[in-house]
Order: C-alpha cells, then structure tokens, then sequence
C-alpha cells in the first residue's frame, strides 16, 4: 500500500472573529499602558501624603496615690490631626484611643468624624480625669519606683480612619495607628517630650 501524501493547504483566511479579539486585546492593553502613564504621572505631580495623628504635648495635671494602693490621676494630652496634602482635604473617622497605665485601662479618647482642609492641621486637647483606680501589688511598687525615680509612663493607643482623594488615583482609605509612650517627672508634673506620630518612619 503506498504512503498517504500530507497535502498542505495555504491561503487559508483568518476568521474575522480573530481579528476582532485580537484588536481588542489590543485596544485593552493600550488603556492599561496609558492609565499606568496617568497614574504614575499624577502620583509624581501630586505627591500625596497619608493624614496622621500626633501627640504634641501633655502635662500630669494631678496625680494621687494612697499607700492603699489607689491612685487617681488626671492628664491633659494634645493630639494634632495633619493633613500635608497640598491639593486634598483629609477626612477622619473612628478616631478611637485608649489611656493605660501599666496594662489598666484609664480612659478612653473618642472623636466625632471631622475634616482638615489642605496643608492644615486641628488641634484636640483631652482632659482624661480617672476614677480612684485600685492598684495589684505589682502595679503599687511600679508607681513607687517611679515616684522615686521621678519618672512615670503611662500609654496612649489606638487608631484612625483616613480618607482622601489624590486626582486620577480616586478616593484612597486608610488607618493611621497612635502608640504612644507619655512619660512625666511626678515631682513638677512635666512632659517629658518625646516624638509620636502615625506618621511613617
């Protein structure tokens, strides 16, 4: 039986359905090319910068304890709310943040949603006064030692929804995280200034 000869056909068309998902594709690659153009081209001309919280100062306006082991404190905290972005109003929302004092909840810092114009800042001030707190044996020798010591810490934590728009990038959403050590000389009631932002560092 002789071999089968493998006959090739040639001029065979292109379906026309072919060439219309290969322009498409075409066409879709384009955009994503161009809009990857835009934004990385807004993103150098705007430069947007992430709202944050900080703590400015503080003061111990009072601090009492007993050799009961009960202590009653009251703090004034100044936290500043930023917004460097010089073409975008900042938004805050959830702005949540917990007082503690050697892991004993004090207080708890709230706000009501509020926004910060471009390239400004709000200032909030809170005046935490705590109920008489009674101290475990552990935490009455911590705040003896720090009372000898002139030097007490207490801890400010928490958190805040950010929103903002930056041109062609759209509506950007995100938290800004506070974890704060506040330390004080007991003996004039003084801050002891240290820097503490949400900021990147």
């Amino acid at each position: 039986m002789p071999p089968r000869k493998l006959v090739v056909r040639s001029g065979q068309k292109t379906h026309p359905l072919v060439w219309c998902a290969a322009i498409i594709c075409v066409f879709i690659a384009l955009a994503v090319i161009i809009t990857g153009v835009c934004v990385f081209v807004g993103y150098l001309v705007i430069h947007p910068r992430m709202p944050a919280l900080t703590v400015t100062d503080a003061h111990l306006d009072k601090l009492d304890f007993s050799q009961a082991g009960v202590m009653d404190v009251q703090l004034t905290i100044f936290i500043r709310a930023e917004n460097h972005n010089a073409k975008a109003h900042a938004h805050f929302s959830d702005t949540s943040l917990t007082l503690g004092f050697h892991d004993i909840q004090i207080a708890k810092l709230v706000a009501y949603p509020f926004d910060v114009s471009k390239n400004k800042s709000i200032d909030f001030n809170y005046v935490v006064q705590s109920s008489s707190i009674p101290l475990q044996p552990r935490d009455s020798d911590y705040v003896d030692r720090s009372l000898k010591e002139d030097n007490i810490r207490f801890d400010l934590k928490g958190s805040s929804r950010t929103q903002w728009r930056v041109g062609l990038l759209g509506s950007i959403k995100a938290w800004c995280h506070l974890n704060c050590e506040l330390k004080f000389h007991p003996s004039n009631s003084s801050y002891i200034h240290s820097y503490c932002s949400s900021k990147s560092k």
